[in-house]
């Protein structure tokens, strides 16, 4: 049971406990330095009765119950007025009607008492708005870890030991995740130490032989050239952080090149987008697309692709987009030793008037080379031959180059690394080299 006045000894021992500031046969009153103490403590889930004993009080002779009641008057203030409801208001009214009339020096003290209160409310009013805007501001489109660090960061700039709650209120996230993420720093360095390592192998793969990459072929470079293990989810995690992006592919503002003439044969469509169907030399897909150079020069590309191992068997660069771009890449693919054709291989390409001209297709039947068209105006009949110009135009800086010959030496550079080092998701994490001879050995 707790004791409801205290002995003259009793008072003689409380007084000399610096947290309190005066004592009677009746009452007691704490500091304001140790009632927000206690607040700042308790709010990280200590119990009252434990403050009050860290801060040098016995609990017997306080009793229980007015350390209890105390500690619920103290949480209901604070939530009410926060720092301001903690302050003694018995310094400038005791809240009891005197039975005398004040003197006017008496009124003229009280009156700068209660304005000096006012202004370091006032003064503390603008500096918690000022920092409230900025706490909103700062935390859209947060998660909560980086909310934590700025409540964190703005009560230890500003000194506000006891607004941990207002704060988190205030950006609704909970005040136990908050003392969690404090406790949890030392974790949180290890990993962040962690992720600077990682940051360092995911680099070095990302500039790998001068091409930027995307999180898959990270992945697949690290495995098969660093010999080291890391998920696709932590490879994309740690880009967003330290800013790696990789390029994306822009859609052609230009016109493909003018429908065919009415003399030019259309040839139907073979290859119905069965694309890997294991057979490396069968499906052969070609195609032409422009390259923009020195400002205001433009050539043209032509290239044949295997469908089955995504390699580039042949191309041919020129300046002119005529017939003869269309055929030389046709004899430079017949005259390649390296490239082993099927007897039933045909070339697939577009409606294009290159493609549909007598001239072309004579060519291809005097190689004994079947034909294949992609549907009128359907680029997804021919989408893995797209799918190579769009990653050659976001890898390669063909812009930059100032002669035709400095653009051939770039695109002859990147259609070996294309072929021999770029690993491919749907080729089993393989190059199209290594996957070609996987399939001739399978």
């Amino acid at each position: 049971m707790s004791k409801i006045t205290f002995s003259t000894n009793e008072i003689k021992i409380l007084k000399k406990n610096p947290n309190v500031q005066r004592v009677s046969h009746l009452a007691i009153t704490y500091t304001d330095d140790f009632k927000n103490r206690f607040m700042n403590e308790y709010l990280a889930g200590k119990l009252p009765r434990q403050i009050f004993v860290e801060n040098g009080f016995d609990v017997d002779l306080l009793g229980i119950k007015r350390i209890e009641q105390t500690a619920y008057r103290w949480n209901k203030a604070y939530e009410k007025k926060g720092l301001i409801g903690l302050t003694d208001s018995r310094k400038i009214a005791s809240g009891m009607p005197m039975k005398r009339e004040l003197s006017q020096s008496e009124i003229i003290e009280r009156q700068e008492a209660k304005i000096k209160l006012l202004e370091g409310q006032v003064e503390l009013l603008k500096k918690l708005e000022t920092t409230e805007r900025r706490l909103l501001n700062a935390s859209e489109n947060l998660d909560p870890s980086r909310v934590f660090q700025l409540i964190y960061e703005t009560i230890e700039q500003h000194q506000f030991k006891r607004m941990t709650k207002y704060f988190c209120d205030l950006l609704g996230v909970s005040r136990s995740g908050y003392y969690s993420y404090l406790k949890a720093s030392d974790s949180r360095e290890a990993r962040e130490q962690l992720d600077l390592e990682a940051k360092e192998m995911i680099l070095k793969a990302f500039n790998h032989r001068e091409y930027k990459k995307g999180s898959r072929s990270i992945k697949m470079i690290l495995e098969n050239d660093y010999n080291h293990l890391c998920s696709r989810k932590k490879i994309q995690r740690i880009m967003r952080e330290f800013g790696m992006v990789c390029p994306h592919r822009r859609p052609n503002p230009y016109k493909k090149i003018a429908k065919a003439t009415k003399e030019h044969h259309v040839v139907p469509n073979k290859l119905n987008r069965e694309f890997k169907q294991g057979v490396p030399g069968k499906m052969l897909l070609t195609d032409i697309t422009y390259l923009p150079y020195n400002g205001n020069c433009t050539t043209y590309l032509s290239t044949v692709k295997d469908a089955s191992t995504n390699e580039i068997v042949a191309h041919h660069v020129s300046d002119r987009i005529t017939l003869d771009i269309a055929t030389q890449t046709i004899k430079k693919l017949i005259n390649k030793k390296k490239v082993i054709l099927h007897s039933e291989a045909f070339i697939h390409s577009e409606q294009g008037s290159l493609y549909t001209s007598p001239r072309y297709q004579k060519l291809v039947k005097k190689y004994g080379l079947g034909q294949s068209m992609s549907r009128r105006g359907n680029c997804w009949d021919n989408a893995p031959q797209e799918s190579f110009f769009g990653h050659l135009k976001d890898e390669v800086d063909y812009r930059s180059a100032r002669t035709l010959k400095e653009l051939k030496r770039k695109i002859n550079h990147y259609t070996v690394y294309y072929n021999n080092y770029r690993y491919q998701w749907n080729l089993k994490k393989m190059t199209p080299i290594q996957y070609r001879n996987h399939l001739l050995v399978a």
